[in-house]
């Protein structure tokens, strides 16, 4: 039976009403993308949120955050990111078992039923960029060991890779990186790295495995590789990804966008396909 993870990434919700920049309505366009998730034919069995999950880290942005989500039919995963704050998430989520704990991180490795998701925490509070310490990274190497077969996803926020975008590698994962990739290359159960940050689409091999990272529900970073470029952001399509397991086909993963669209139409005879499995968008 196939397993569906469906991976969101830097929602920036705002309380009701605000707009980030002035311009970005994140609220709506996260709405956007949960209907676009529940039009899917095949439902996800789980959703990780790989961070940015507010923009301000208000308590009432978390709580807006919730009231969001709830449409979304299948559990949840969340993880900071360079925007958020771990006590304002806990609080505004104290049924999420996987948030909780005396630990100063939010970590935690759940089974999916033949895939295993593992949250790692890259965040540093009031900083942009991200780090692993020692108490992260011993976590992990235990975390892998007590599964060494089970096929793996690691979800963070910062990327463990440089892109080419300059003024975003400056606000990437500055500490722990060469271990990190130590660790997974000591695990050949990791089939994905999945991470966040980057509002883009971006894949590299790395640590013997794939690292990537998805695109924002919202915004979208502006592609420019030029050193000197200044940070920037567009309004591309918003997107997610959909990472796809079976024992037959391994780790597949597939990029959707969130805007409506027409279709799908049959190649066959050009008629209109119903999409989805009749469930209410």
């Amino acid at each position: 039976m196939p397993r569906l993870l469906l991976q969101l990434t830097d929602l920036h919700v705002r309380v009701p009403g605000a707009l980030v920049n002035g311009r970005v309505d994140t609220n709506a366009l996260l709405v956007q993308a949960i209907r676009s998730v529940n039009r899917l034919p095949q439902a996800p069995d789980a959703a990780v949120v790989t961070g940015d999950l507010t923009d301000l880290a208000h308590p009432d942005e978390y709580r807006h955050l919730r009231t969001l989500l709830e449409p979304l039919r299948c559990p949840i995963y969340l993880l900071p990111g360079n925007h958020d704050d771990r006590a304002a998430l806990r609080a505004a989520f104290p049924d999420h078992a996987c948030l909780q704990g005396k630990e100063d991180f939010i970590q935690y490795a759940v089974d999916l039923g033949g895939l295993r998701l593992v949250g790692l925490d890259s965040s540093v509070y009031g900083q942009p960029h991200g780090a692993l310490c020692a108490t992260r990274l011993a976590w992990l190497a235990r975390t892998l060991a007590d599964a060494p077969t089970l096929p793996t996803l690691i979800a963070i926020h910062h990327p463990p890779f440089a892109t080419g975008i300059g003024h975003m590698d400056e606000m990437g994962l500055r500490e722990g990186g060469e271990e990190f990739e130590r660790i997974v290359a000591a695990a050949p159960q990791v089939e994905r790295v999945i991470c966040g940050h980057l509002h883009r689409s971006i894949q590299r091999r790395w640590g013997g495995t794939i690292a990537m990272t998805a695109p924002s529900t919202a915004h979208q970073l502006a592609l420019n590789l030029s050193a000197d470029a200044i940070g920037a952001y567009t309004f591309e399509p918003p997107g997610y990804l959909l990472h796809v397991w079976s024992p037959a086909l391994g780790v597949v993963t597939h990029l959707a966008t969130t805007a409506p669209c027409e279709g799908p139409y049959s190649f066959a005879d050009g008629s209109l396909v119903p999409s989805g499995d009749g469930r209410p968008a």
